[in-house]
């Protein structure tokens, strides 16, 4: 079964003064930290941007088999970038993950492409009912049609795609602390606390051995869904 990564990299850094995928983290980019992860796990992997300056850019750093895809709308959201990668998607699922998110859990997003199986989306959902809809997986199909018809409503906002989907697998992240006890697959870069907040927790990981804690979990138990 086909699958694909969709990392939405078209947002600058008014803080940092530049785009955010090239914030360096550790001597690398924070977008080679992303696509480290998920080009383990998927077929295809689409980098989608907002302006041909940053297509260049992006094209030059990344290796060739990654696409670099424009977006062609002229409102710019995290909706209009799923939606151009639903469009480019090979994969009958996708996964839609943000540049700047370098502690991305490997057992975290392959166990959303897990729950996503036979229904529209994963996504995940904190105990206070907000969602992780840049962190999620989705049914491609489905998927694009729901970004249709939020665009069509001239609505930006991903919860209103959400909200166009009929089947979601909605996963607690009370839960998924057993295979990420720290939440940290959710760490945006957005200040320069998140960077040493990030930089201080990958030198933790190197020190310490890995534990190998899917293997051992079932992805189809509904414990994980909430």
């Amino acid at each position: 079964m086909e699958k694909t990564a969709v990392i939405l990299a078209g947002g600058f850094s008014r803080r940092f003064g530049q785009d955010k995928g090239f914030l360096m983290l550790m001597g690398k980019p924070l977008i080679l930290h992303v696509l480290d992860k998920v080009s383990t796990i998927v077929n295809q992997v689409l980098v989608i941007v907002s302006s041909k300056s940053q297509d260049k850019a992006f094209t030059q750093i990344l290796s060739s088999d990654v696409e670099v895809v424009v977006d062609k709308y002229k409102t710019q959201s995290p909706l209009v970038g799923a939606l151009t990668g639903f469009k480019k998607a090979r994969g009958k699922y996708c996964l839609l993950l943000p540049c700047d998110t370098p502690l991305i859990s490997i057992q975290v997003i392959s166990l959303l492409l897990d729950l996503c199986i036979n229904k529209d989306a994963a996504i995940p959902r904190w105990p206070n009912k907000y969602i992780e809809p840049l962190q999620a997986a989705y049914r491609t199909e489905p998927a694009l049609v729901a970004a249709e018809s939020a665009l069509k409503g001239n609505k930006r906002r991903m919860h209103s795609m959400v909200t166009h989907l009929r089947e979601v697998n909605y996963v607690s992240t009370t839960k998924l602390k057993q295979i990420d006890p720290k939440l940290t697959t959710f760490l945006n870069i957005n200040t320069p606390k998140d960077m040493r907040k990030a930089e201080e927790t990958l030198l933790a990981m190197q020190s310490k051995p890995s534990k190998t804690i899917y293997a051992n979990m079932n992805a189809k138990n509904s414990a994980f869904t909430s």
